[in-house]
């Protein structure tokens, strides 16, 4: 009888949780609409509609090169981007603690934002559900257990601004006619094989040093300080590789992200694009 018993209460348990889980996973799907409506919402024209070499014309001369390597005159102007994701991601500060994720993400080039929709699995059958935005000049990380329980909540200050600005501007490798002047990115010489790139939106400005491969294609990125809290801004780089033709635009589909500490660069991200859709100005 109590073995009976034992399998009564262990398989209700299952289902409650299944029915836990889905009711999580709908309301974060909701979350995901209204946040994905705010930013379509929040769009701006994005003029010119094609690349013209022409304005390449006093730019630093690796910043010449990649543009030539990763565009064809004409090129249609990136307005917005679906990508999903695969990877791991670290859950520790001090340690190795790496847990596998899947994630979409949504990118609107005019007016600056995005909305990277992740799930990290915590254990088996159990995931923290993450949304990292920037959206209308502000923003945001919010993470929650299973999507109903809200472990991080952080937004609307200007460290928040701030570091998500930093995120969207060294992903722009993913629709690299973001980083043409005439959308709004200015550059300035460093060396044969680097330049500093800066972009401003709304009361936020932020710069990133860019590293170019021989071939042409950007291999690292680097901030020198990115708020990652209110308090703490630190170094933080990135590389990319593994470099793919799509829709006419050669894009890096694999890279890694961490902050740099005086003994070395940590990790926390390292993915790759499994998919990506662009939507072209018109």
């Amino acid at each position: 009888m109590w073995i009976k018993s034992i399998v009564i209460i262990t398989v209700s348990i299952i289902v409650l949780f299944g029915l836990v889980s889905l009711y999580g996973s709908y309301q974060w799907r909701l979350s995901t609409d209204k946040l994905r409506a705010k930013l379509t919402g929040g769009r701006q024209a994005t003029t010119p509609k094609n690349y013209d070499s022409k304005e390449l014309e006093g730019l630093p001369d690796p910043v010449q090169r990649y543009f030539q390597a990763v565009l064809k005159d004409g090129q249609p102007i990136v307005a917005a981007v679906d990508l999903s994701q695969q990877g791991l991601f670290n859950m520790s500060e001090t340690k190795a603690k790496w847990s596998p994720f899947t994630a979409t993400q949504f990118v609107t080039t005019q007016r600056p934002g995005f909305d990277w929709d992740a799930r990290i699995q915590m254990a088996p059958g159990v995931n923290a559900f993450v949304h990292d935005a920037y959206m209308l000049g502000e923003g945001s990380l919010h993470a929650s257990l299973l999507g109903l329980f809200t472990v991080a909540d952080v937004r609307d200050t200007p460290q928040a601004a701030q570091g998500e600005l930093l995120r969207f501007f060294a992903e722009m490798p993913w629709y690299p006619t973001a980083l043409l002047p005439s959308q709004g990115v200015c550059w300035e010489a460093i060396d044969n094989t680097s330049a500093r790139a800066t972009v401003t939106d709304a009361q936020t400005t932020v710069s990133l040093v860019f590293r170019f491969n021989a071939d042409g294609t950007i291999e690292t990125m680097r901030a020198e300080a990115r708020y990652r809290d209110k308090l703490t801004a630190m170094p933080w780089s990135g590389r990319f590789w593994n470099y793919s033709t799509c829709n006419g635009m050669l894009i890096p589909l694999e890279g890694e992200v961490g902050w740099e500490y005086p003994d070395g660069i940590r990790l926390y991200y390292k993915g790759k694009v499994t998919e990506i859709n662009y939507e072209f100005a018109t």
